[in-house]
C-alpha cells in the first residue's frame, strides 16, 4: 500500500432516528447523536481512508456531556496541526500498537471512550488500506457470519410479547428482553409465558435490568426468575455497588453479567480488582462505552484468566460502528450469540453490507457501502 500526502482529519455529526421509540433505563429515545471521525489524505481530502464513529447514548454514555464535541474538535485540530506523513502508516501492522498509542491514547483522555473508539477504528481502517476494514478475518471477508441475540426493547407488555414472537419467528434461538421499567410481576409473567412455549433446549433467554433493581429487593427478584432457566441477567443493580453486586453474584441462581459496571474504571489494576472482588459469571463488552478494542481486549484477557465468560454488544451505533464491532468480535472464537443486532433500529442508517438472516449477522461483500 502506497500512501501519499499528510494525514488530515475531520468530523461530521450524524443524527440517527429510531423507527419506533426505544425505551432505555433513562427514558425513551426517538433519536440519538453520533459523530463520524474521518481520516484522509491532504492530496484527496474528500476520500475517506479511515472512518470511526463516536456514538453517544443520551444520559447513559460516560462521555455524554458538554465537553464531548469540543474534545472531538480538539483532537481533529491536533491531528491536522501535526502534519503527519501518511507514509507512517505503510506496513503499519508491524507497529500498529505504537501508532495507536501515539495517535489515539496519548491524545484522547480515557474519560472520552466513544472518541477513543472512533479514533482507533479510523486508524485501523487507514492501516488496513480500507476505511471499512477494521480487521481482516472471515467475517469481514464475507465467509463467516456471527450468531446474535434478538433484542426485545422495553415497552408495554403486549408490544414486548409481539416483539419476542417476531424475533423467534425470524429464526433467533436467543432473545434478550429489557426488564425493570414495568411492574415486575407483569415482566415475570411474560417471561414465564415465553418459557412455557419454548423450552430452554430450544430457546436461550437473556434479560437486562440496566441497574433497575434496588439492592435490597434484587435477590428476591432473582429467586423469582431462577425457575425460568435464564442464560443470564445483565446489571441487576446500579453500577458502583461493588459489595452488593459481589453478594448477588455469590447467592443468585441466575448467572449475573456485568455491563454498565465496566464503565466504572479505566485502568488495568481497577479492572482486575473489580473482577476479582465481584466475580461475575459474565461480562458484557461495549467498545464505544469502554474506550475501543484495545480496552476490550484487556477485559477479555482478564476475564478468561479468571474463568469469567463474556460477549460483545453494540451500543446503538450506526452501521459504521456496528461493522467495526462485528469485525473485532470475529477475531475471537465465538461460543454464544453476541449482541450485534441494533443496526435495524433506525429509519435512516448508512447503507452497508451488513445483513441479518436467521439470527446471524452477515457481511455481504457484494453490497457496497454508502459514501460518507
Amino acid at each position: 500500500m502506497t500512501l501519499e500526502g499528510k494525514l488530515v482529519a475531520r468530523y461530521m455529526p450524524f443524527q440517527l432516528a429510531f423507527k419506533k421509540p426505544a425505551g432505555t433505563s433513562k427514558g425513551i429515545l426517538n433519536d440519538k447523536p453520533s459523530y463520524f471521525l474521518i481520516f484522509a489524505s491532504s492530496k484527496a481530502p474528500e476520500i475517506p481512508l479511515g472512518i470511526g464513529e463516536a456514538s453517544l447514548i443520551p444520559h447513559i454514555s460516560p462521555d455524554d456531556n458538554a465537553d464531548h464535541e469540543p474534545t472531538l474538535k480538539a483532537y481533529v485540530d491536533t491531528i491536522n496541526a501535526k502534519n503527519i506523513s501518511l507514509s507512517n502508516f505503510e506496513e503499519a501492522s508491524e507497529w500498529l500498537p505504537l501508532l495507536l498509542q501515539q495517535y489515539v491514547f496519548d491524545l484522547i483522555s480515557a474519560k472520552f471512550p466513544s472518541i477513543r473508539f472512533a479514533a482507533e477504528c479510523a486508524l485501523r481502517g487507514l492501516a488496513n488500506g480500507n476505511a471499512h476494514t477494521i480487521y481482516k478475518n472471515q467475517f469481514s471477508n464475507g465467509q463467516q457470519p456471527i450468531p446474535i441475540n434478538g433484542l426485545v426493547w422495553m415497552n408495554n407488555i403486549d408490544i414486548m410479547r409481539t416483539q419476542a414472537a417476531e424475533k423467534i419467528a425470524q429464526g433467533y434461538n436467543c432473545i434478550k428482553l429489557k426488564i425493570g421499567a414495568l411492574n415486575f410481576a407483569d415482566e415475570l409473567a411474560l417471561l414465564q409465558e415465553i418459557r412455557a412455549e419454548h423450552l430452554a433446549e430450544k430457546l436461550t433467554l437473556r434479560v437486562d435490568a440496566n441497574g433497575a433493581f434496588a439492592p435490597e429487593e434484587a435477590l428476591d427478584k432473582l429467586d423469582a426468575l431462577a425457575p425460568l432457566q435464564l442464560h443470564s441477567i445483565e446489571q441487576p443493580i446500579a453500577k458502583g455497588n461493588f459489595e452488593a453486586m459481589e453478594k448477588l453474584c455469590e447467592l443468585s441462581e441466575v448467572p449475573i453479567a456485568l455491563d454498565e459496571e465496566l464503565t466504572s474504571t479505566y485502568t488495568f489494576s481497577g479492572r482486575k480488582a473489580m473482577l476479582e472482588q465481584i466475580s461475575p459469571e459474565y461480562i458484557v463488552l461495549k467498545p464505544s462505552l469502554l474506550g475501543g478494542f484495545t480496552a476490550c481486549s484487556e477485559w477479555i484477557s482478564l476475564a478468561e484468566s479468571m474463568g469469567i465468560g463474556w460477549w460483545i454488544t453494540s451500543a446503538l451505533e450506526s452501521n459504521v460502528g456496528l461493522n467495526a464491532i462485528a469485525q473485532f468480535t470475529a477475531n475471537y472464537e465465538i461460543s454464544m450469540p453476541q449482541g450485534l443486532g441494533t443496526g435495524q433500529l433506525y429509519e435512516k442508517n448508512i447503507a452497508s453490507p451488513l445483513t441479518i438472516k436467521a439470527g446471524k449477522l452477515h457481511y455481504q461483500k457484494s453490497i457496497a457501502w454508502e459514501t460518507i
